[in-house]
């Protein structure tokens, strides 16, 4: 190992800021092995207590019809498709209290760009799932709904949080953030908000004390700069508002997509960019391993590359499996890898508090 690309890793273990030059340096050249020891010490001194976590949710898909017509999807339907669905709100209450019997407090709650649904919609479906079950929390629609809310109605951004909020809504998901470099998603996904919009929705609901999760999926267009680039567009918002609970990478599934002639992403892929991510965030305190793409084992191995959290159970997940990607877990199973990476266990909420 070049004494460079060392004295860059001892610097950032020693908690100097990582700049876009010497993380690209890193991403490029920096031993795999080097790399996964610089970033678990930096993740073991925003966490040196002796467990990492976990929690329990659903992902309910409260729709797949969509327009955005997004190349690396598999899962959604363009508007008039015969296959199209938005869930009973029936359907959708018995998918929430078998959530709840199975220790869940939480439900995911994202769909896509759906055309023909309001703002008031969502308001009502908000009520209805707050009234019916109070301890659940909503982290639901991600900023490029909001965005894609915006549009529709001709309201403002902060305007429909605002309303989303007090009808119920607890918390935002990072979805479609996928590279935020917009010559990479106009390519990729050019009906979808810019990266500018999806950071601005962002900042919006932190400024209004909502908390949320930032992601990336990676391994298709991107260059390594462009990842770079993702990273520190977050860093930044991150640095303005504080808003930013965990960040979430993950590697992107490409069979059944328009882009199913790319190759995937690997484990050692995988666990680099997690290692620099870790190692690039200093200001994002949680970083969750992607087991639901990569599976159990690696998603172990992620533990000890710069993730603090294995995520969720997921109970049920529609996205990733459209891609031809499945995954599944027990929790017995999760809280077992969690101790076999040497920890113990936590159940926790989407804000990170230790539930047991």
């Amino acid at each position: 190992m070049s004494s460079s690309i060392a004295t860059i890793l001892e610097r950032t273990v020693a908690g100097r800021r990582l700049d876009a030059g010497d993380a690209l340096r890193l991403l490029e050249e920096a031993p795999l092995a080097e790399l996964a020891g610089a970033a678990d010490a930096v993740t073991r001194r925003f966490h040196p207590e002796p467990w990492r976590t976990y929690n329990i949710d659903r992902n309910i898909n409260y729709t797949n019809v969509c327009a955005s017509g997004c190349r690396f999807c598999a899962f959604s339907c363009s508007p008039g498709d015969p296959a199209g669905y938005v869930l009973e709100r029936e359907t959708l209450f018995e998918k929430i209290q078998e959530t709840i019997a199975l220790g869940g407090n939480q439900i995911l709650l994202q769909g896509g760009m759906h055309p023909d649904l309001p703002l008031e919609w969502y308001e009502d479906l908000l009520r209805a799932i707050r009234d019916a079950f109070p301890e659940i929390n909503i982290h639901g629609f991600s900023p490029t709904e909001i965005h894609h809310l915006g549009q529709l109605s001709g309201k403002s951004v902060r305007e429909i949080l605002q309303r989303l909020r007090e009808a119920g809504l607890g918390s935002l998901p990072g979805g479609g953030a996928e590279i935020l470099v917009d010559r990479v998603r106009q390519e990729v996904s050019p009906r979808k908000a810019s990266a500018d919009q999806w950071l601005d929705v962002c900042r919006q609901w932190h400024i209004l004390g909502g908390r949320g999760s930032a992601t990336m999926m990676f391994g298709h267009v991107e260059s390594l700069p462009e990842r770079i680039e993702h990273l520190d567009r977050l860093r930044q918002l991150q640095d303005e508002t504080g808003g930013f609970t965990a960040f979430i990478p993950w590697t992107f599934q490409p069979e059944h997509t328009g882009l199913a002639n790319l190759p995937k992403v690997g484990a050692f892929g995988y666990l680099r960019m997690l290692a620099l991510a870790r190692l690039f965030l200093d200001n994002i305190p949680n970083l969750q391993a992607s087991w639901v793409t990569q599976g159990l084992r690696v998603g172990q191995l992620a533990l000890r590359f710069g993730a603090n959290d294995m995520g969720s159970l997921m109970i049920e997940e529609n996205v990733v499996a459209a891609a031809g990607t499945t995954f599944r877990a027990t929790e017995a199973q999760l809280r077992h890898t969690i101790q076999q990476a040497g920890y113990s266990p936590r159940r926790r909420n989407v804000f990170y508090e230790i539930l047991e």
